[in-house]
């Protein structure tokens, strides 16, 4: 580490302007813990932490008190772990006057040992927001590593509200006007096509948008789960993430998949094809949702449903086409969003076949989410609305929603009341 460097990042980032930014809707606790910010590549973790920041200077802290450690910069990067409380020494002389310290530290991975030097910090009370890759700085790491000091949240791509406010759109949804309306409908067709990465949605020319998801798909590939682990079959792998992408909103049988590379005459044992379902899980490229049962060892051997972390994703995949099963995975991001700590989510499934999409538990079933796009065919309804009416029988809840593309309306079935929502409503509430 060179002093005259380190000085030079001190300095400059005290005189550097906060930027611009879209502010997201992810709360974050009063607490003494560290506070561990965690999502999918390129979804805007650092922009969240400077987001965190205008908070403190808006309420009172002086910008001397604000601490941005930023482990991918030059002049920082070969530091060791000893040497970060070197830096804030270094901050504490050039700003005397800094009284406490709130400490946002950005790709502590790129620092061997960074925890232990982070632990300290903690212990001694620093008030401490760590963010970093996906690809190195995971939850389940965080939480060995840091030994429960740590609170952590999921950042997702952009929330359709947050999409709006990128969009510079501002109408009450309750009172809009023609215009407005088409105008709405325009964005929210948009950003079913092509997600809430920020940089994407920020992009106007659909070629672009397009460049862009094959980048971040590769990084995906390449920087999360070849390079980190050491991976040779390159092949197989994107093989694999391709197949995820093909069947998202769907059941995921990892059994089925080993049948077909084995027929194909690849060899790979099961173990290693969980190994790397859990690797893409770990980047939340993927999220799996497993089926409800009652009994928890049932719900672990069940044929989970898998989801994108954004439905730009589905660009990758033939079946890009299917409206349908694009809102039932917005419907499942946002539900992730929205969800609080001891909040569980399944999906519901008899003998039969019979599905609803999710079953949200909060100690009993709290409620019953059905997304259905062609909710005027009237064997699509059918259907749709006996599985909900079974589930709810069985699971004993009267708490019944069906999301579907535009009609609204609350109907009575089999003595239940039914509320049914276009997607864009409820991803305004």
């Amino acid at each position: 580490m060179l002093k005259d460097d380190v000085k030079e990042y001190l300095i400059d980032f005290q005189k550097r302007d906060l930027p611009q930014l879209i502010e997201r809707e992810v709360e974050i606790a009063k607490t003494k813990r560290i506070k561990t910010i965690i999502g999918p590549r390129r979804v805007g973790k650092t922009f969240f932490m400077f987001q965190k920041m205008k908070e403190l200077l808006a309420a009172g802290t002086k910008r001397e008190e604000i601490l941005y450690l930023n482990f991918e910069d030059p002049r920082l990067i070969e530091s060791n772990f000893k040497e970060i409380r070197d830096i804030i020494k270094m901050h504490w002389e050039i700003f005397p006057s800094a009284k406490e310290l709130h400490i946002f530290i950005d790709e502590p991975q790129n620092i061997k040992n960074w925890e232990v030097a982070v632990r300290s910090l903690h212990d001694e009370g620093f008030d401490i927001v760590l963010t970093g890759s996906s690809s190195k700085l995971l939850s389940k790491e965080i939480a060995t590593s840091l030994r429960g000091r740590t609170l952590t949240y999921l950042l997702l791509p952009f929330s359709f509200k947050e999409f709006l406010r990128l969009k510079g759109f501002a109408a009450d949804p309750l009172r809009l006007s023609s215009r407005e309306r088409s105008l709405l409908m325009n964005l929210y067709n948009e950003y079913l096509e092509f997600g809430g990465f920020p940089e994407i949605a920020s992009e106007t020319e659909k070629e672009n948008k397009l460049r862009m998801i094959n980048e971040y798909f590769d990084l995906v590939v390449y920087k999360d789960i070849v390079e980190r682990y050491k991976i040779k079959n390159v092949m197989l792998i994107k093989w694999l993430v391709r197949s995820l992408v093909s069947s998202f909103s769907k059941e995921f049988s990892a059994h089925k998949i080993y049948l077909t590379l084995k027929s194909k005459g690849l060899r790979l044992s099961k173990n290693t094809l969980y190994a790397y379902l859990s690797m893409l899980q770990d980047t939340m490229f993927v999220f799996f949702l497993p089926r409800f049962d009652w009994s928890i060892k049932r719900r672990e051997l069940s044929i989970n449903k898998v989801y994108l972390c954004d439905t730009c994703f589905t660009k990758l995949s033939e079946v890009s086409g299917d409206i349908g099963r694009k809102m039932e995975n917005i419907v499942f991001l946002e539900l992730k969003r929205r969800l609080g700590p001891i909040s569980e989510l399944f999906y519901w499934q008899d003998v039969q076949g019979k599905e609803v999409d999710f079953v949200i538990k909060e100690g009993r079933i709290k409620q019953l989410i059905q997304v259905c796009r062609n909710i005027d065919d009237f064997d699509v309804k059918k259907r749709e609305l006996s599985a909900l009416l079974k589930a709810s029988k069985e699971l004993k809840c009267r708490n019944l929603l069906v999301i579907t593309e535009d009609y609204e309306a609350k109907e009575k079935h089999d003595g239940k009341n039914i509320a049914f929502i276009p997607l864009w409503k409820w991803l305004l509430q």
